[in-house]
């Protein structure tokens, strides 16, 4: 039976979240606190990312902000009584921004099987993408990807909640049990998903980001685990 595949992009169609990871890497070097570990000084970064993404959404631009402002709370940590004059502030800024140039350089990598994969699969099924995110940025990198020729439908969001994907197959009158969400994240493709009546299929990926981790509803009737990616042409 022909189904609608939803696809998600970021860390499912190609790498993404090592380029933040490398950063976050480079960061934690830099800031080179005294006593905190680097799982801590992390774990600074992760709290203040939360907040900057529900007030900035998602991107470089919110992750160059929250490494600026990460490494504020670090050196006040470290020297509260002292302000940084002039010239570190400018040497911090332009450390931090040389930390981002890669992730701005949108070089995109497919995940191994992917063009093939999805060759096979549009010939079966109906495709679609749909990717939270900056709009800007995020079209950049499905330009870039040259995948977007693939999908009956590329849709931008700034988050993917249940409302987010019942509006998405209402509009485009997808039959939802004839529907799947294909993803990496247990957070944003899994369970909203699922929420919304969609089925659900997680590609796990290992460099996931944090803060789109989840419970997995191994339980759902309509989730399923697929890995590697080239399995979802097995699959459907």
């Amino acid at each position: 039976m022909k189904q609608n595949l939803i696809f998600d992009a970021d860390d499912t169609l190609w790498e993404n979240n090592v380029l933040f990871e490398q950063a976050v890497e480079a960061f934690i070097d830099y800031a080179g606190h005294a006593t905190l570990s680097r799982a801590e000084v992390r774990a600074r970064l992760d709290e203040i990312e939360r907040v900057n993404v529900r007030r900035y959404g998602y991107g470089v631009d919110s992750f160059e902000r929250s490494l600026t402002e990460c490494l504020g709370v670090l050196r006040a940590d470290a020297s509260p009584s002292v302000d940084a004059d002039g010239s570190t502030v400018h040497a911090d800024a332009a450390a931090i921004r040389r930390m981002c140039e890669p992730i701005r350089a949108n070089v995109i990598e497919l995940i191994d099987g992917v063009l093939d994969t999805l060759h096979v699969l549009s010939t079966r099924h109906r495709l679609f993408l749909l990717t939270k995110g900056d709009q800007a940025q995020q079209a950049a990198k499905i330009e870039a990807s040259g995948l977007a020729d693939l999908f009956a439908d590329v849709t931008i969001v700034p988050e993917k909640e249940p409302a987010v994907y019942a509006r998405f197959v209402g509009e485009r009158q997808l039959a939802p049990d004839e529907t799947w969400m294909i993803g990496n994240s247990p957070k944003s493709d899994i369970r909203p998903a699922l929420e919304a009546g969609l089925g659900a299929v997680l590609v796990p990926h290992p460099m996931t980001w944090t803060l789109e981790h989840d419970e997995v509803p191994h339980t759902h009737e309509r989730f399923r685990e697929v890995t590697p990616f080239a399995a979802l042409s097995t699959h459907f």
